[in-house]
């Protein structure tokens, strides 16, 4: 996906987070995160969104946490989130193609590492205010969905910090079945998990004719995104194998 791409996504998805905080009200559970409430929802992301400004807009070297939020009312909480969003946007629409910043997962250069991270960050916050308010989730592009699973297998899990491991080596294939390509096999051993993406087999009926993974899963590319980010269930999804795997995911795979 292009920068221009991921830049338009979070520019929609942090209006759509604004007006779903607004009409879910600062009380309202997040059902993924049974212990935050919508505040706490507000807060995180823009706190989030402003810690990435100052990495486009001033190009630091160095990582740092997040500025703390100030202290602001329940009724201040969502103009102060699209404030944060409104110059994220801003930032990454004026930032130069060679921008050098400090950045943390694999990436073509750091202004496409922030443009992605960001996009795909307010995207799942997103469902969750929608899903906190008992809205309908606004879809996502298939091909923006395979992207953020991508980011997940690839950049997040393949950290030391990452607890997906397994006392004996496994399998866990996955699968877009909306979006051309988007494949993956993820190796669980007791180290971080290795994730390839997965060359089509010639002739095979299936996503894994050769029966090589443990589990495979496979889905449209909008929920299985969601289930690996445990903001959707399993129950979109096709499972065969060792279903154990998919429990392990659930159990372990928070970021």
């Amino acid at each position: 996906m292009e920068i221009t791409e991921f830049v338009e996504t979070l520019r929609l998805d942090g209006s759509l987070l604004a007006d779903a905080a607004e009409e879910a009200g600062p009380d309202a559970r997040i059902p993924a995160c049974p212990e935050w409430r919508v505040r706490d929802l507000v807060t995180h992301t823009g706190r989030v969104h402003r810690w990435a400004t100052e990495f486009v807009k001033q190009g630091t070297q160095q990582p740092g946490p997040p500025p703390e939020a100030p202290e602001l009312s329940d009724d201040d909480l969502v103009s102060w989130l699209r404030e944060g969003h409104h110059h994220l946007v801003l930032a990454l629409h004026s930032a130069p193609q060679d921008l050098s910043a400090w950045t943390f997962l694999p990436a073509p250069s750091p202004l496409a590492f922030w443009a992605r991270r960001q996009a795909h960050e307010t995207s799942v916050h997103r469902v969750d205010a929608q899903q906190a308010a008992g809205a309908s989730l606004t879809p996502l592009p298939s091909a923006f969905a395979a992207d953020g699973i991508d980011e997940l297998l690839t950049g997040f899990h393949a950290r030391d910090r990452s607890r997906l491991r397994t006392d004996v080596p496994r399998t866990l294939r996955l699968r877009a079945t909306d979006a051309p390509g988007a494949d993956w096999t993820v190796h669980l051993t007791e180290a971080p998990p290795q994730t390839v993406r997965t060359a089509p087999e010639a002739g095979a009926d299936g996503p894994d004719a050769d029966g090589s993974a443990d589990c495979t899963i496979e889905g449209p590319a909008e929920e299985l995104y969601l289930a690996l980010w445990n903001r959707l269930p399993w129950d979109a999804m096709t499972i065969t194998g060792e279903e154990s795997l998919a429990e392990l995911w659930r159990e372990r795979s928070g970021i």
